[in-house]
């Protein structure tokens, strides 16, 4: 970033950019019972849209078809255990409410069944029949959560649970049972609903700090009693999110849940059985990695899956018959692809074509471990220019959440900065998912100050290290990490040169306010209530200490989010320009609280280079 070269350099970086962001992804797998077709979201049309194709093992990807809903973003897909039908989850208007679609695998009779501009629907599975499928409304104006199970051909809707915060996880096979999860955030507890007596159970502790990810209902393993299994990701009373096991039968029959499956080096992440439940697919996350499994339910035998080609999994789906598995997988230098494995061979084959890439490679993060200022221990992944040595200008990015984990991952935007000279460092503070209940919610409440003294922790640990000038390090971040970035320079300044706040919370007062009604009642454990904690929230709200913020910001909101409300960026600039600070302000038209079009993230990506290039530069 030598004042002769900045102009190039800046310029190549952000073309490098467009051509990351052009590199488009397939995700999000389903398929028939024969695993010989699949459904999934890409968007290599611009926006996130749906496709299907045969899956041909024995040469090169076929072409993929569209099968067109709506104009707006599709965010999820499964397909009916019959084969029949495909239901899609579309964000309306590409903001945080979704419609429930269905349409026929040969594109034709496509139909929204539920959910509006005004109403937010969220798809749920299908019956394990594949005729009906779960579609769930959240909280709003004072009524409760309701279920439905909804007719793709007719579009009725036949009430099925009424409750507070709770989601549909699975329905069993003749549809009399429901396991579903309740709470707020981190504190949800698993019930087993019987429909026939209209009773339930509670599956693990209730009450105990914890999350429950994955439920699956499947028929009792060999040699085990009841005629029901529940097959939990949880971490609910635990350590770290395990594989749980536990019978469930008629008549109130309960078993006492066992764990199957732990690593204390790992969380489960992913999980799928198929259909005779004697085989199960278990995606571990190793540290932001991701490494495979397959269970035996009737050994309870454990078998490595080797060749995963790429650093991160997601999306696990397991044939019906347990001899396939299609999932998604990406890394820093490959965008996300779907690949087939063969669950008795272990051969690995590319499902999707890939997008044509820049000539430049991107680099490959480096895992950092280091410790907080009270000693706990945090990492982060460090992306360097390469040859750059000695310190220089950086810049932390923070993932929102909290609770979602920074991985390595295809990131433009990272790359973009890397190629413009920047050290990038993506850390985990606490609060992040991934490395155990504790560190989760290590950041609940009161603790929210720990969490702030991480990203200074993250700062220092730069600095220390040689890798970056103190007087040239900005922090960056979205959602929550844009909260963070907003609460870093306000509470703390002095030590970062510039932030950009990326759809972050200014104010907790006003999102808890304005944000959707279900979004609100479940950050309350996160968060603290509005209400009973208000001294709190107030104290640790950065638009409170706004004229702390001295140094250049660029703040970004979405114009249709409803999430992390836009007024959340509109106050906080309106009071630094009443200041007279240094503010930008960008909003991208059409976007909610994920920005999901590739012209709306090329004209972020753009716009964070050049404010970062200029204000981390060199003194002239």
């Amino acid at each position: 970033m030598e004042t002769t070269t900045a102009v190039p350099v800046l310029e190549q970086a952000i073309g490098f950019a467009d051509g990351l962001v052009d590199a488009w992804g397939s995700w999000s797998p389903t398929m028939t019972p024969d695993a010989r077709r699949v459904a999934f979201i890409s968007d290599r049309s611009g926006v996130p849209q749906l496709w299907i194709q045969d899956v041909v093992l024995d040469g090169p990807p076929p072409a993929a078809r569209h099968l067109p809903l709506s104009d707006d973003p599709v965010v999820s897909v499964t397909w009916a255990a019959d084969s029949r039908w495909l239901a899609c989850a579309v964000a309306t208007d590409g903001g945080v409410r979704t419609q429930v679609w269905v349409v026929r695998p040969d594109g034709s009779d496509a139909r929204r069944i539920a959910g509006d501009a005004s109403e937010h629907a969220e798809l749920g599975p299908w019956t394990r029949s594949g005729h009906r499928v779960v579609v769930t409304f959240p909280p709003d104006a004072g009524r409760p959560t309701r279920s439905f199970l909804g007719d793709p051909a007719t579009g009725r809707l036949d009430p099925l649970a009424e409750g507070d915060l709770f989601h549909v996880l699975d329905v069993s096979l003749e549809e009399r049972f429901l396991v579903l999860i309740d709470g707020e955030r981190g504190q949800q507890f698993c019930t087993v609903v019987d429909r026939l007596i209209d009773e339930h159970s509670t599956l693990l502790p209730h009450g105990a700090t914890g999350s429950t990810d994955v439920a699956l209902l499947r028929p009792a393993p060999e040699g085990q009693t009841g005629p029901v299994y529940v097959y939990l990701a949880s971490d609910v009373g635990l350590p770290r999110r395990q594989l749980i096991g536990m019978p469930f039968g008629p008549n109130g029959f309960k078993g006492e849940p066992r764990t199957l499956g732990f690593r204390d080096d790992a969380e489960l992440e992913g999980l799928d059985a198929d259909d005779a439940g004697r085989l199960l697919l278990l995606v571990w996350n190793v540290a932001g990695s991701s490494e495979l499994e397959l269970f035996d339910t009737t050994t309870h035998e454990r078998t490595a899956v080797h060749g995963l080609p790429g650093l991160v999994a997601a999306n696990p789906v397991l044939s019906r018959d347990g001899g396939s598995v299609i999932l998604g997988v990406e890394g820093p230098q490959r965008p996300r692809e779907l690949w087939h494995v063969d669950t008795v061979t272990q051969v690995w084959t590319r499902v999707t074509e890939g997008p044509p890439l820049p000539d430049r490679e991107c680099v490959v993060p480096v895992l950092e471990t280091f410790a907080a200022e009270d000693g706990l221990p945090l990492t982060g992944w460090l992306y360097r220019p390469p040859g750059q040595e000695g310190p220089g200008p950086a810049v932390l990015s923070l993932h929102g959440g909290p609770e979602a984990q920074e991985r390595p991952t295809f990131s433009p935007q990272a790359q973009a900065m890397v190629a413009a000279g920047l050290t990038v460092f993506a850390p985990n503070v606490r609060g992040s998912s991934g490395f155990g209940r504790e560190f989760v919610h290590a950041d609940d409440v009161e603790g929210r100050y720990g969490a702030f003294a991480d990203v200074l922790a993250c700062a220092d640990h730069l600095v220390q290290r040689g890798l970056a000038d103190p007087d040239r390090i900005a922090v960056t971040g979205r959602s929550y990490g844009g909260y963070l970035t907003l609460a870093s320079l306000a509470f703390s300044p002095g030590v970062f040169a510039a932030g950009i706040d990326i759809c972050g919370m200014s104010d907790l007062t006003t999102f808890y306010r304005d944000t959707e009604p279900w979004i609100a009642a479940a950050a309350v454990s996160k968060y603290g209530h509005p209400e009973r904690d208000r001294k709190l929230i107030e104290d640790v709200s950065p638009l409170a200490q706004v004229d702390a913020i001295d140094v250049p910001l660029l703040v970004v909101h979405g114009e249709l989010d409803t999430n992390v409300p836009i007024g959340e960026a509109h106050q906080v600039v309106a009071a630094l320009r009443a200041l007279d600070r240094p503010v930008d302000y960008l909003e991208l038209p059409g976007e909610g609280h994920d920005y999901r079009r590739a012209s709306s993230r090329k004209t972020l990506a753009a716009a964070m280079v050049r404010f970062l290039a200029e204000h981390l530069a060199p003194a002239r």
